[in-house]
């Protein structure tokens, strides 16, 4: 028996697991004062109702957005930042880019570390490893006891070069251990040893800002599950789509930074053709990631916290392997108002869990999409989270008029209006997504999940052209669900610039063994013995700004990673580049163990009963408003059963809806297939 365990925005999500599947699902409120509380409370009662004894649970693996949030919120550790003599001020330069030209009040996320934290050390380590200029270890030892004197919880050193040769930095570890103890010290060369100093920099910093934070937590954590009698030390999801330990994680806590995203992606790819759209719509956030060839596309470049339309540069660059996906600020909980154009527009900001939609009674008021879908009949206000919680249906009715008032329409109307632009909201930004890693969204299934993801899953599939949306059993907490499907791993990289016919591959398999030698000690503490690795490099056409990520196998050197890169190159582009010599910036290793044998189906006998729980008004604008829509017990329904729309198909965490002119098929697997 394995529980997986994700804390969301406004849910915190739990599954069980055993040999034949899902064995029981539960959501409650997430404790935003108090994460770990409610993860305790989830626990308790999924325990209670199952029947599972806590003695029974061999694992406990989870995700959460504590990190996100720490870095959002500005809540982590005073922390100084080390850097090169001349340097200090990387944080704030970043790359000098301005992600709207034009824009006059362009704004940007505040470094972690203000100015008078960041200090210039007398050192210099030049590109090719040698030292320049020799560690001012006097002016290092000084300016470490006045730290600690001043209250200074944490440390971030990144020196020039430091991915290459790292001495100075270590160094710099050891005089602090030794004149101030009390320091929490993390090395560019340790966290992120690769070029580029601005963003190795803002991921160190943002490492140690959180690393106090983090453990704390996830200390708390273990309490809580041995309190349970859960004995079970807990594994933690990684961004990338691995498993790590509670001492890893602590560690390196911004390698969990979008834990909870990679398991929808995790469980749509296990239970999923090899390629498709995976959209997962929570209570905050709705997210859509791209599974290819039966896995997640990862990718080493994310920003936290960005402050203008979500686009790129606005935000703090972290440099760590994370599931490469699309994320915008429209969930259940996302309110909405009329902008200063006279326009409708929803989201980035969440009524959260608290206060929540105003239909939850929790003394929110502002409209959202929730109380949107309740209004348009898509939800039963005596059936939300399987009758556990009431919606206030006059509640959100009174919200909603805010909005229908100022826009001349009816509450029905503006209700729509809410629904659908959230759909468009994600299409668009699904479409961008796909198009550019050279994938066609009309062309995919999409697998939808997530407590708001079935309401509005066929709406964002019309409007991408997507041929089918699929609803797995228990999609309501299918992330929770993935994270079980998960081996552990870890992701390794160097930095070792140069032309491929200049490198010999002794050097590299070098690079290569030192990695893997290192991710089999990691493995080997959690007790896994069957290790294997993956090899990448980061190639690019010599004088382009980025890399692609590129697969090696064995051959001939080096011409048959030229091909890979080529043939890389060519599926994401639709052509290859110039006649120019190609080159290599980094060496990475993924080692990961054995994969879990797994299933997803859901574990339960289909219910005696009626199927159809009975009719109720909902709103098809096609059909001219209003019309009787069957309702359906997902329980209840037989693999093969057919339902045309409109319906609705209940389950306790999730509904999906089946609009006019589209037709649902329970699969085998019980999944939901509705054909668009």
């Amino acid at each position: 028996m394995r529980i997986g365990v994700d804390i969301g925005g406004t849910f915190t999500d739990l599954c069980a697991v055993d040999d034949t599947g899902i064995a029981a699902v539960g959501k409650v409120l997430t404790t935003h004062d108090e994460p770990a509380r409610a993860v305790e409370e989830g626990l308790a009662a999924l325990l209670a109702e199952s029947g599972i004894a806590a003695s029974e649970v061999d694992q406990v693996v989870h995700g959460t957005t504590l990190v996100t949030n720490a870095l959002i919120e500005r809540k982590g550790s005073r922390t100084a930042l080390l850097a090169t003599a001349g340097f200090r001020d990387v944080l704030e330069m970043r790359r000098e880019h301005r992600y709207e030209l034009y824009d006059l009040h362009l704004e940007l996320p505040a470094p972690l570390v203000p100015r008078h934290l960041r200090f210039d050390v007398p050192e210099r380590i030049l590109a090719d490893g040698s030292v320049h200029i020799g560690l001012d270890e006097e002016y290092v030892a000084r300016l470490g006891r006045e730290l600690a004197s001043r209250g200074i919880e944490a440390v971030a050193v990144c020196f020039l070069h430091a991915f290459t040769n790292p001495v100075h930095e270590r160094r710099v570890a050891e005089i602090l251990a030794e004149v101030a103890p009390s320091l929490r010290v993390a090395l560019s060369s340790d966290v992120v040893p690769e070029i580029r100093e601005f963003e190795r920099a803002s991921t160190t910093v943002a490492n140690v800002y959180v690393q106090d934070l983090t453990e704390r937590y996830l200390r708390d954590l273990e309490q809580r599950l041995r309190r349970l009698g859960i004995t079970g030390a807990p594994h933690i999801m990684l961004s990338n789509g691995g498993l790590a330990t509670v001492d890893t994680a602590a560690r390196y806590p911004i390698r969990i930074l979008e834990s909870g995203p990679a398991g929808g992606a995790l469980a749509a790819a296990s239970i999923g053709p090899a390629d498709l759209l995976a959209f997962d719509m929570g209570g905050t956030t709705a997210k859509l990631c791209l599974i290819a060839g039966g896995a997640p596309l990862v990718t080493h470049q994310f920003e936290v916290d960005r402050k203008y339309r979500l686009l790129p540069g606005s935000g703090l660059p972290v440099q760590v392997p994370v599931t490469d996906m699309i994320e915008i600020g429209v969930g259940g909980g996302s309110i909405a108002r009329i902008d200063a154009l006279g326009l409708l527009t929803v989201g980035p900001d969440s009524a959260g869990s608290e206060p929540g939609p105003a239909c939850y009674g929790r003394g929110g008021t502002e409209p959202t999409v929730t109380d949107a879908d309740l209004v348009l009949g898509y939800l039963d206000p005596a059936y939300f989270l399987g009758g556990g919680m009431a919606l206030d249906a006059a509640s959100a009715r009174e919200a909603i008029s805010r909005i229908a008032g100022p826009l001349g329409v009816s509450v029905e109307e503006a209700a729509w209006g809410i629904h659908t632009s959230v759909n468009e909201d994600m299409a668009n930004a699904a479409r961008v997504h796909a198009v550019e890693r050279g994938q066609d969204p009309a062309k995919l299934p999409m697998y939808t999940f997530g407590g708001a993801g079935p309401v509005h899953g066929v709406g964002v599939a019309r409007a991408l052209g997507a041929p089918s949306v699929v609803a797995p059993p228990a999609a309501g907490v299918l992330s929770a669900a993935g994270f079980l499907t998960a081996p552990l791993a870890f992701d390794f990289v160097r930095s070792a610039r140069a032309a491929v016919h200049d490198l010999a591959w002794d050097q590299v398999d070098a690079l290569f063994a030192e990695m893997e030698a290192e991710g089999a000690a990691l493995l080997a503490k959690s007790g896994v013995d069957e290790v294997t690795h993956r090899r990448v490099a980061e190639m690019r056409y010599a004088g382009q700004g980025y890399e692609i990520r590129v697969p090696v196998h064995g051959g001939s050197w080096p011409e048959t990673l030229i091909g890979e890169f080529t043939a890389t190159y060519r599926a994401l582009y639709r052509r290859t580049g110039p006649e120019v010599g190609v080159e290599v910036l980094n060496w990475r290793v993924v080692s990961s163990g054995p994969a879990p044998d797994v299933t997803l189906r859901l574990n339960a006998q289909v219910s005696a009963g009626d199927v159809r729980k009975g009719t109720r008004k909902a709103y098809f604008p096609s059909t001219g408003g209003f019309v009787d829509t069957a309702v359906f017990d997902r329980y209840r329904l037989e693999p093969g059963s057919r339902i045309d729309g409109p319906a609705i198909v209940e389950e306790r965490e999730s509904t999906v809806v089946v609009p006019p002119g589209a037709h649902c098929v329970v699969r085998g697997d019980a999944a939901l297939e509705v054909t668009v």
